[in-house]
């Protein structure tokens, strides 16, 4: 007897994967994110973490704390190099305006994510489902520069 698997959305599983539907709906929209964190996972990035899946260990975290699903899910990208290498391993908040409206965390660049512990991950997600402001002094951030014209 064959044990069926079904993705986040409801969809049956194919064989050998853990999300991907057996069956194509081109027409069935993507699931809700409240936030979307893109994890730098780039060559020198990836050396940081010496071999462990950063991303799959975030989303256990956060499904630990029951972001996977619902209105403040956080959803977690893996991305090749942002070109920040100097900053070690980076990641970049993304928040879902659409559905939330929310511009506080929007395109707030974290750096050093690499020295993170779980009780800090812990922290971040939840600042992110309430959208409580992610203080630099709290989460160090990657400098942008100012355009020049």
């Amino acid at each position: 007897m064959e044990n069926k698997i079904y993705n986040n959305m409801g969809s049956e599983v194919a064989v050998g994967f853990i999300c991907k539907p057996k069956k194509l709906d081109p027409n069935k929209p993507i699931m809700h994110f409240k936030t979307q964190l893109f994890i730098c996972d780039g060559e020198r990035c990836s050396k940081t973490q010496k071999g462990n899946d950063l991303a799959g260990k975030l989303r256990d975290i956060i499904k630990e704390l029951e972001l996977h699903k619902g209105k403040n899910r956080i959803k977690i990208s893996r991305t090749n190099c942002f070109g920040a290498c100097r900053f070690r391993q980076v990641a970049v908040t993304f928040e879902n305006t659409k559905v939330n409206g929310n511009l506080v965390n929007n395109n707030i660049w974290l750096k050093n994510i690499h020295k993170y512990d779980e009780s800090k991950w812990k922290e971040l997600f939840l600042a992110l489902s309430t959208n409580k402001e992610l203080r630099e002094d709290l989460y160090a951030q990657v400098p942008m520069s100012e355009i020049d014209e």
